[in-house]
């Protein structure tokens, strides 16, 4: 069931911020509207890093022969 669930975060994540962007592009905002973009961006590279490491902690541990 979490696999499903961080999809569908990161997904909400990328249509609110494609809405927000779009929004603020409309009213003459860009350089806002850019930084919008680049905090959701890094809001999904840090729940991706945090599964990453989950992953390698896992298979550290199943490899682990000492």
């Amino acid at each position: 069931m979490g696999e499903i669930e961080i999809i569908f975060k990161i997904a909400g994540i990328g249509l609110l911020t494609a809405i927000i962007t779009q929004i603020l592009k409309q009213t003459g905002k860009d350089e806002i509207g850019t930084m919008a973009t680049l905090a959701g961006l890094i809001i999904v590279l840090v729940m991706v890093l945090s599964l990453l490491t989950n992953l390698f902690n896992n298979i550290k541990s199943m490899f682990n022969f000492f």
